[in-house]
């Protein structure tokens, strides 16, 4: 059972095994008892720091990243946070950016060689569509893998990996498609 002080960074535990109560930093995951050192997960050194502090660092709120986070957010023109960007909105334009790359795939092995032949349309049409949406997906993709670094979001590599992925199938297809306009 615990008890807080209020206007008190420390906190009162009191352990069934103990007598007294021990101070306990505010929000530390360990259950601290004094010595023996051996009922303890966190080897116990001589006192320097103040009762009630918590040996486990806490997030001060300032992101750490990675050298190649920072390569990223320089290609892609990431200078900070934006405002009110939450992780909500990085999963709707990766679902956004992934349905376009979808209709795009759709449009290229359904409906160009298929159904625009069976209902007798013109036929030239489809790779200037293609070329259309798949620079429009491509885009998508863009600002998708932008969003996740903006926000520093804990997936965005993997986010990342799918959209580098499908925009180098986009590309491929893009390639195609020009290739058949030209020749």
């Amino acid at each position: 059972m615990g008890l807080m002080e209020q206007g008190s960074l420390v906190q009162q535990t009191i352990d069934p095994d103990l007598a007294t109560p021990v101070p306990q930093a505010t929000g530390c995951p360990v259950a601290h008892k004094p010595p023996p050192a051996a009922v303890c997960p966190v080897k116990h050194q001589p006192v320097a720091e103040p009762a009630g502090v918590c040996p486990f660092p806490r997030s001060t709120g300032v992101v750490q990243r990675s050298r190649a986070d920072m390569v990223v957010r320089k290609v892609l023109r990431i200078h900070e946070r934006p405002e009110g960007a939450s992780s909500k909105d990085a999963y709707a334009a990766f679902q956004k950016s992934m349905m376009i790359s979808g209709l795009r795939c759709t449009l290229t092995y359904v409906i160009f060689p298929f159904v625009i032949p069976v209902l007798g349309l013109a036929a030239g049409v489809g790779p200037l569509i293609g070329i259309v949406i798949g620079v429009v997906a491509m885009t998508c993709d863009v600002f998708t893998v932008r969003r996740f670094f903006a926000i520093d979001h804990k997936y965005r590599w993997y986010f990342s990996a799918v959209a580098v992925s499908v925009t180098g199938l986009l590309t491929v297809l893009l390639v195609q498609d020009v290739m058949h306009l030209v020749g």
